[in-house]
């Protein structure tokens, strides 16, 4: 019987046990190889990640909380990597040219920064999302403190005709990766 995390009461969901012993072997093969192409499990890969929910699996909460110390782990390998190979000075004018693409959404009218479903569908609520926006430009703009976190936890309301999810998401994704990048 694995113990790797708490198990859920046999009545609750849990994340599935055998989904999450089987991607932390892998996570731990492709960490110690020293193969420098393509990796199948990148810190992208991490944050987009999700197992099947199982009655008594191992609890989301710590599983999650692991897989964001995983993540960290990794970008920062792949950070150290990427400077090896390019540079730090390329690296760095990497990070601040995806810094200024995200700045430059973000600059956009309040109600006009991402593509808004029709309205009969639900999106993210736009006042919610360009709020946040507003903290996030705060962030980069003027180094008002935001943590990755923050940014990974957010949650926006759902409401018709609100912001496409999809574009919203990835712009989040975007972040965190400059935010992991110049850690």
């Amino acid at each position: 019987m694995s113990t790797t995390f708490p198990r859920t009461r046999k009545s609750k969901p849990g994340y599935d046990v055998d989904q999450v012993e089987d991607f932390l072997e892998e996570a731990r093969r492709a960490y110690t190889s020293e193969r420098t192409d393509v990796a199948t499990v990148t810190a992208r890969s991490i944050r987009k990640l999700a197992f099947a929910m199982a009655k008594g699996g191992y609890s989301p909460e710590h599983v999650d909380s692991a897989l964001e110390r995983l993540e960290d782990a990794f970008a920062a390998r792949e950070r150290d990597r990427a400077i090896a190979e390019l540079g730090e000075t390329a690296w760095y004018a990497n990070a601040r040219s995806e810094a200024q693409e995200i700045l430059n959404r973000l600059a956009r009218k309040n109600g006009k920064k991402f593509a808004r479903v029709n309205s009969f569908t639900t999106g993210y609520a736009t006042k919610e999302v360009d709020a946040f926006a507003a903290e996030l430009a705060n962030y980069f703009q003027h180094g008002a403190p935001l943590t990755i976190d923050r940014v990974r936890t957010v949650a926006f309301r759902s409401a018709k005709g609100g912001y496409r999810e999809a574009q919203v998401d990835h712009l989040l994704d975007a972040v965190i990766d400059v935010m992991l990048a110049v850690r």
